[in-house]
């Protein structure tokens, strides 16, 4: 009863979240999702446009270099996502021990993730450079390459290359996640667990992988939605190239819209991606309620 009779209030406190949200986020994909049924462009006036109905959708999904792109943003996404897990985790383990100077490498262990994205895909561009980027020299002085590459000129490589500088970013926050769920376990169950036998890998299973599960499963799911919808650093770094080997959805979008000028069917491309993001966000609620129920 007493939960009931707090809910006008709860409606009350979050009524201008709610209004700012339709304003800000409602109002432009309902505008998109109208625009994608017509054929608009931004060379002229876009109230000149025509409804063409479901022919943008059967364009989209008819078109090849769309498939192309959908699937070059899946690897981009399960492959950083993964390194980006497996890393967090390793480096989260390394920096919940005791070690002289903790303090001061879980302080720098934020700095990556703070960086602003531009600055991040600008140092890498550096870094990448074939002329006098730091990668090269240091490969060519361990005698790992005979001479100077392009890394973001190769399509073979560059999508592997544009993964590492996203990856070197973003894995600190799941070390910061991982860590700070690390530190609510009792340590008396792993000095039980160590009498009794138990190994580091048993208690890692047993002990400390159950404790951590909940947190990265959220920032599992939160992070592939974000990197299914990557746009600055390939933009940045590569303008999608070369030979659209980092072209992916997002930047479809912006380049059918923008460059091409086509509004009505870049909406449709937009509306796409966004619903591929609403079925990860689904399935991200989903199993968030499926937690809290076991819970």
């Amino acid at each position: 009863m007493r939960r009931i009779g707090r809910e006008p209030q709860a409606w009350l406190l979050i009524m201008p979240m709610l209004a700012i949200m339709v304003v800000v986020t409602g109002y432009p994909l309902v505008s998109t999702f109208r625009l994608s049924f017509t054929d608009a462009t931004l060379t002229g006036r876009i109230a000149g446009f025509h409804w063409v109905g479901w022919e943008n959708f059967r364009y989209v999904f008819s078109d090849p270099d769309f498939g192309d792109a959908f699937l070059r943003t899946l690897y981009f996404t399960f492959v950083s996502v993964a390194s980006e897990i497996l890393l967090g985790v390793l480096v989260a383990l390394l920096m919940d021990c005791d070690f002289v100077g903790r303090s001061v490498v879980r302080a720098l262990l934020v700095l990556p993730w703070a960086l602003p994205t531009i600055v991040n895909a600008m140092m890498w561009r550096l870094i990448y450079n074939p002329g006098y980027g730091s990668l090269n020299a240091l490969l060519l002085q361990l005698g790992l390459i005979e001479q100077y590459q392009s890394w973001l000129g190769d399509p073979d490589l560059t999508m592997n290359m544009v993964i590492l500088a996203d990856v070197w970013k973003n894995y600190t926050l799941v070390a910061l996640i991982v860590l700070a769920a690390l530190q609510t376990i009792p340590r008396e169950l792993f000095q039980a667990a160590a009498i009794d036998g138990a190994g580091p890998w048993t208690r890692f299973w047993k002990i400390t992988f159950p404790h951590i599960l909940g947190p990265l499963t959220v920032v599992l799911i939160l992070r592939m939605i974000e990197a299914f919808k990557v746009f600055d650093i390939m933009y940045l770094m590569t303008r999608g190239g070369p030979a659209d080997a980092t072209k992916t959805v997002s930047f479809f979008v912006y380049q059918e819209s923008f460059a091409y000028l086509r509004a009505g069917s870049g909406a449709s491309y937009a509306v796409t991606v966004a619903l591929t993001s609403g079925v990860m966000i689904a399935v991200y609620i989903t199993l968030l309620r499926q937690r809290e129920g076991r819970a």
